[in-house]
């Protein structure tokens, strides 16, 4: 850190990276911005993009303070979801707007303002400690609103072939239900889709019998599937769920018997199933009803994540004490709601999840409050003086 350096200013850090449209998968200079900000302390940073065929290419950041063990690892996205209705804002999407002490636009729950927390974070931690034994790393990706083909996961390969470990990793994702404080995730479900699809003999609604109707069959499937109780959750899990969310014919004709019917869905579910033995449970389930109506289907299957399950430990239990000492109470440890890409993370090192709250994430005028920033990088701030203390 230079003697001409200024203190980050977290809203101010926010509002920057808010300013920039980086709906996935463009970044629209949100990186750009972050990259000043964390040379500016030190972080010797790395632009990584990834493509694949058929894939949008993707910019992501890896950025390191230090060359030593232990490396504590922040990870998460710059990129947001598109705003859906312009017109149903009451707000500048992008304006990164204050009124009322709540700052509003897209990226200000999920999760710009988290990535600012942490950079400002580490800027006060680092001038405060006068040296500490380690490293602090960021991996901000613009691929996790999307695909997620090109973002941590590459990332984290990256930093493999290049030595680069990480030994805990906090991810910034929005975790609290309703107020700062509640919860912090220590795992997630997995993450199974399905697409169903059953063939016909396309003919005349009037001539049935020469034709073979796959609507009933598919219906019968989605029935059964929807019947199909996959289990009671477990203590560390709530329970399974399958939901379908879209069925399709394509057919805009009232005379016609169609060829084909499709559904798709999606399940989330515990550390009861693998994605293996999910697929078998739906396969089992599938084949009665075809074999029972004398008919055939195809599943085809993306087999998203596994669940995953962080064990409480020295690590959980500091980020609990920092959040419970600036809360005045501590938080659960939960492993609910969607996935995320701690799921890639915690094939490297253990991983825990604490942002902000949740409640307008994806949501039109999105929004965080201002007190809510600042008291998450106080409590990064905290994190940090607590691993060191505990892990140099």
């Amino acid at each position: 850190m230079t003697d001409t350096h200024s203190p980050i200013d977290v809203i101010e850090l926010t509002q920057d990276l808010m300013r920039c449209p980086s709906v996935t998968p463009q970044d629209a200079g949100a990186l750009d911005v972050l990259q000043r900000a964390l040379e500016s302390i030190g972080f010797v940073c790395h632009r990584l993009t990834f493509s694949e065929d058929g894939t949008p290419d993707v910019d992501n950041l890896y950025a390191r303070y230090g060359t030593a063990s232990p490396n504590f690892c922040f990870a998460g996205h710059t990129d947001v979801v598109p705003v859906g209705d312009e017109a149903a804002w009451s707000v500048d999407p992008f304006g990164s707007v204050i009124k009322d002490g709540i700052i509003w636009g897209r990226g200000a729950s999920d999760m710009k303002a988290a990535v600012a927390c942490f950079a400002a974070a580490s800027d006060r931690f680092i001038a405060q400690s006068g040296g500490f034994g380690g490293s602090i790393s960021l991996l901000i990706t613009g691929d996790e609103e999307g695909p997620s083909i090109n973002g941590t996961r590459k990332v984290l390969e990256w930093m493999a072939e290049n030595g680069e470990e990480i030994d805990h990793c906090l991810v910034g994702e929005p975790t609290n239900p309703s107020e700062m404080g509640e919860m912090v995730k220590i795992g997630r479900r997995g993450s199974f889709t399905g697409a169903l699809s059953v063939t016909g003999v396309q003919g005349h609604v009037a001539y049935p019998h020469l034709a073979d109707n796959p609507v009933p069959h598919l219906t019968a499937m989605v029935n059964a599937l929807d019947e199909l109780k996959l289990d009671d959750g477990n203590e560390q899990f709530q329970a399974s769920n399958l939901e379908f969310t879209t069925i399709d014919v394509g057919n805009p004709a009232t005379n016609v018997i169609p060829k084909t019917a499709t559904a798709v869905f999606n399940v989330r579910f515990n550390t009861h199933y693998t994605l293996d033995s999910l697929e078998d449970r739906m396969r089992q389930c599938l084949d009665e009803v075809s074999s029972a109506r004398g008919t055939t289907y195809e599943m085809h299957c993306v087999k998203n994540s596994e669940p995953f399950l962080t064990q409480e430990s020295a690590f959980s239990a500091l980020v609990v004490e920092a959040i419970a000492e600036r809360i005045g109470k501590p938080p659960e440890l939960s492993t609910t709601g969607g996935t995320s890409d701690a799921r890639y993370i915690k094939n490297y090192c253990p991983v825990v999840e604490f942002g902000l709250v949740g409640q307008t994430m994806h949501k039109v005028d999105e929004r965080a409050n201002v007190s809510d920033i600042e008291a998450l990088a106080d409590i990064y701030t905290d994190i940090l003086a607590r691993y060191f203390q505990s892990f140099s």
